[in-house]
């Protein structure tokens, strides 16, 4: 059986030498290079929708790949595709990156310039070993196999739009729905979701940062249990150590929350962090919340801007959510997709404060009255998203609409 090798390769003169070495290795089937990081996890997360067998069985992942740095790019894979072996090719092949590139999950490790001999050999290896996991992984053993969870990022166009309150209603409507979830308070300095949902915590987001191996032991121990199912990771009660969570902590916390939760909401409140701007890279959804006025609407515009210049997310990959809608206002969702030239939400969420002032007074923003309408809205948004399971009646019925009430399944998971 041939050989799938995958060349991940920015550098137009690397691939050539890359892709011609490739194709001279015996029983290889090279496939069409990948340019960026980004079209790597894409690529391979495309074929393992389909089955762990489309895989290729070997990545090989070139030192300049970008935008996210090579060793952080092979963490990222062997979480999510842990049945896929990763070589890195680098002009560094001190014991020092070969030690980093092992414990960051490389399973081999080739120096330029280029040697047949030790490409051939190296590839060999891997792709033997990449086999025998799919072999374990076919006999049922305990290793997650999928394409990872849903993340979803949560930011405000400016403070108290109601970023963190469609954070927590989005993660419980997919957990009601009976899908893992996990809820990430990403706003270091002054996150909300503990006291919105009454709860006394001892471990953070921090405890994580300087983890460079996140197993699923040390991600329970810092989680905290909602009674409602949810799985908390929290901010730290000192605003101060937030500092602690860099971008590179962010991106392997979120790949370790992405390998065990089906759904992850990430709220990254209304200031941009090393962190957060990480996490928003990396989401397959990322909203902005704003209400229809226009200090709101300028700070979205500002925002989808920044994120624009520093190549953290595109305008047409960004959805914005209007919050405290109403009809008689003069700045409508579709004003707000003109200004902001992102996506908007077909679902938008009507101001009613009545219904939420009892609630976050106690603390207690799980417990919404389920006839509201900003609950109802809030779980059509997640409906919308994609983000809870929906009945087979309403798959085979089509698309389900946002507000499509009677074809979700909102169940409470049992524990």
């Amino acid at each position: 059986m041939p050989t799938r090798i995958l060349p991940a390769v920015g550098d137009v003169d690397a691939v050539r030498s890359i892709t011609t070495l490739l194709s001279q290795l015996p029983d290889a089937e090279p496939v069409a290079p990948v340019v960026d990081s980004t079209q790597l996890i894409d690529t391979l997360a495309r074929l393992a929708a389909e089955s762990v067998d489309e895989l290729p069985e070997v990545v090989v992942v070139h030192e300049r790949i970008g935008p996210v740095p090579a060793l952080e790019l092979i963490r990222e894979v062997a979480l999510r595709f842990p049945a896929v072996g990763v070589i890195l090719v680098t002009s560094d092949a001190s014991p020092g990156l070969f030690q980093a590139a092992m414990d960051y999950g490389a399973r081999g490790l080739v120096a330029l310039p280029l040697s047949y001999e030790e490409l051939a050999s190296r590839v060999q290896a891997v792709a033997q070993w990449s086999v025998g996991v799919r072999r374990h992984l076919g006999s049922g053993g305990d290793v997650f196999t999928g394409v990872g969870g849903t993340v979803v990022t949560v930011c405000g166009a400016k403070g108290g739009v109601g970023a963190t309150l469609t954070s927590i209603q989005l993660a419980l409507a997919a957990q009601a729905s009976g899908r893992s979830a996990a809820l990430v308070d990403m706003d270091l300095q002054a996150g909300d979701v503990a006291s919105y949902l009454d709860v006394q915590f001892r471990r953070s987001v921090v405890d994580l940062a300087a983890i460079t191996d996140i197993s699923p032991r040390v991600l329970a121990d810092a989680v905290f249990r909602h009674d409602t199912g949810l799985a908390l990771l929290l901010a730290p009660g000192e605003g101060e150590r937030g500092e602690e969570v860099t971008d590179r902590a962010a991106r392997q916390i979120v790949s370790a929350l992405r390998s065990r939760y089906e759904v992850v909401v990430i709220d990254c409140g209304a200031q941009l962090s090393g962190a957060g701007a990480a996490a928003v890279e990396m989401a397959d959804q990322a909203l902005l919340i704003t209400t229809p006025d226009v200090v709101a609407v300028r700070g979205a515009k500002r925002m989808v801007r920044m994120w624009d210049r520093l190549q953290i997310r595109k305008a047409e990959e960004t959805t914005v959510v209007v919050n405290r809608h109403t009809r008689g206002t003069e700045i409508q969702p579709p004003l707000i997709q003109r200004i902001t030239g992102t996506a908007v939400a077909g679902t938008v969420i009507p101001a009613n404060f009545k219904e939420l002032q009892g609630a976050v007074d106690a603390g207690r923003i799980h417990e919404l009255d389920s006839k509201g309408a900003v609950k109802q809205a809030l779980w059509g948004l997640a409906a919308e998203l994609g983000l809870v399971k929906v009945s087979e009646g309403a798959q085979r019925g089509g698309r389900l609409r946002g507000g499509d009430r009677g074809s979700v399944s909102f169940r409470r998971r049992k524990e």
